[in-house]
């Protein structure tokens, strides 16, 4: 099987939440035997590491700088267009005469993108099978900045919100089919695209990866936040919890600590640190110690949608998560006491508190948690569902 594989990023090394996805399907592709062409962004130094690696395994790769200063302004010129800005912001010639080239060369069996701002390089060549797999709405997201805001951003994310729909519309009613990563965003995108059922295609853990080695390094009265620190989302929830609720947690806990550990910190992030007990840690080579050592995982995020791995990993690793709405919606059941799901600061407060109070109890939640996880969020479970989807196209 030829596959023409398009994502956003490059997708490796898998440390955060799009490359995890992407690698593990193109992993799964490559193990099934597929020749691969790769269609992606590099955006650091260390990403021409991974591109030579990634040349080993897939039969081309393209994958030009990304210079995200130049890109914002190419993406203006969407005013002048009439389309979503998130279009030309991604919008890359020499990435756009690869695909050309492929398909000229030997029409692809598969085309599987992921992130809808990539399927801009695929609709101009119908015929083989194309796959878009949203993970969500990306439109919905900037409706919730929409939402947030005040002035003239809150139009600008509006209007981006509405043209990026009616792309994302014309893409699902396009392809052949599309994946979301849960019942939650099924029932959100069938709101907005109410002509194409997508199904449903859950995330997964590196269960072995994400395993706790013992009590042996844990602290008393620590929380660990977990994500790359740039990500606008992120960025606001640490931010606002950090405001909101720390003092409060402080005031009941004296020497309660509170670790920030992900890549590329804002400097709203570094801020953080000159609060008593916070630590931003900047890129970490493995998150796994980090949870060995926490009492607790947050997730107080205010924008979010779909699954978090986050909270999957912390759940994964024997912790128990307090986590916002937002970032809770996308698992459906869950282990109800293992995961608290709380609406402000003051629910949010109140849940940490109680943890940290009793050790014990939260320990005993985090067993309960890491099963839950081996049982419904394992990767063979999301490459089972991938493999019937594909054999009912008839691509074996």
């Amino acid at each position: 099987m030829n596959v023409l594989f398009l994502c956003q990023r490059v997708p490796y090394p898998p440390d955060r939440g799009d490359r995890i996805t992407t690698w593990h399907v193109l992993e799964h592709l490559l193990d099934r035997g597929a020749s691969v062409r790769l269609g992606c962004f590099s955006e650091e130094h260390r990403d021409a590491t991974a591109v030579d690696w990634l040349r080993g395994r897939c039969q081309e790769v393209c994958a030009p700088r990304l210079d995200r200063r130049r890109a914002r302004l190419s993406s203006l010129r969407g005013l002048l267009t009439g389309e979503a800005l998130t279009l030309p912001f991604f919008r890359h010639r020499r990435l756009a005469g690869a695909v050309d080239r492929w398909f000229a060369q030997q029409r692809p069996d598969l085309v599987y993108v992921y992130s809808s701002s990539m399927a801009q390089y695929a609709l101009p060549h119908p015929g083989p099978v194309r796959l878009m797999q949203f993970a969500e709405l990306d439109s919905d997201k900037w409706a919730q900045f929409a939402a947030q805001r005040r002035g003239p951003s809150r139009w600008l994310y509006a209007r981006e919100a509405r043209r990026l729909l009616a792309f994302e519309t014309t893409v699902a009613q396009s392809f052949d089919g599309s994946f979301v990563v849960s019942e939650t965003e099924r029932q959100l995108f069938q709101q907005r695209i109410p002509s194409v059922v997508p199904t449903v295609l859950p995330n997964g853990v590196d269960v072995e990866h994400f395993r706790s080695s013992g009590e042996q390094r844990r602290e008393p009265h620590t929380l660990v936040f977990t994500g790359v620190m740039d990500y606008a989302p992120n960025v606001d929830g640490i931010c606002w919890f950090a405001a909101a609720c720390w003092p409060a947690i402080r005031a009941r806990f004296a020497a309660a600590r509170l670790w920030i550990v992900g890549s590329n910190p804002t400097a709203a992030v570094r801020a953080l640190a000159q609060q008593p007990g916070i630590e931003v840690t900047g890129r970490v080579d493995t998150t796994p110690p980090w949870f060995d050592r926490s009492t607790v995982a947050i997730a107080p995020l205010r924008l979010a949608r779909g699954v978090q791995n986050k909270v999957l990993e912390a759940l994964s690793m024997g912790l128990p998560v307090v986590a916002s709405p937002q970032a809770a919606q996308g698992l459906g059941p869950t282990p109800p006491a293992a995961l608290r799901v709380a609406d402000g600061a003051d629910a949010t407060v109140a849940a940490i508190c109680e943890l940290l109070a009793d050790p014990a109890r939260a320990r005993s939640l985090g067993g309960d948690a890491a099963a839950w996880v081996r049982a419904h969020f394992t990767w063979p479970v999301m490459y089972a569902i991938l493999d019937r989807v594909l054999a009912a196209k008839g691509l074996r």
